[in-house]
């Protein structure tokens, strides 16, 4: 793993360690009700800053804590349009399956490619330090991933353009 990669996820999750400090906290507007407060946005008081850890201008990551809830929005790297393709239908393959992620949004926030949403109910039934680590993990695997399909689409590319070839020769 490169330098600059390791410092930036060591970056992620000691911030994402800080975030989740999440206490069970019911709605003030509406009796008996318990929503995230950073997807229902109701009351700006129960709301943390939001912080960006960024490595460079695409691959970044938003940590929005608030008291019961912690969005984190995650940019990946996409350095040509093969990778900006790939990446678009990998999160969306992901995204559909959503349910099989318990802390997986469906729909990622505007300008990240994928978001999670975590919960005081998750870190009630889960280990936090598990939930940071499976962050972490999800991405370096995404970015090791989509360096794979590309290296095999570019291969196959190859190959179908050799064979093309041949039958002018």
């Amino acid at each position: 793993m490169a330098q600059t990669l390791a410092t930036y996820l060591s970056c992620v999750r000691s911030t994402l360690q800080a975030a989740i400090c999440l206490e069970n906290f019911a709605s003030q507007q509406v009796e008996r009700h318990n929503k995230p407060e950073v997807e229902t946005r109701q009351s700006k008081e129960l709301l943390l800053n939001p912080v960006i850890v960024s490595r460079n201008k695409v691959e970044r990551v938003l940590i929005e804590p608030s008291v019961n809830s912690v969005r984190i929005s995650i940019g990946i790297k996409k350095a040509d349009d093969l990778e900006t393709i790939l990446c678009k239908n990998f999160m969306r393959f992901l995204c559909q399956r959503a349910e099989n992620f318990v802390v997986l949004r469906r729909k990622p926030r505007p300008g990240f490619d994928i978001s999670f949403l975590i919960t005081n109910f998750h870190t009630e039934s889960m280990f936090k330090h598990k939930l940071v680590d499976f962050i972490v993990q999800f991405m370096e695997e995404v970015d090791k991933e989509i360096s794979e399909m590309k290296l095999a689409v570019n291969a196959r590319a190859r190959i179908c353009a050799q064979e093309y070839l041949t039958q002018f020769t």
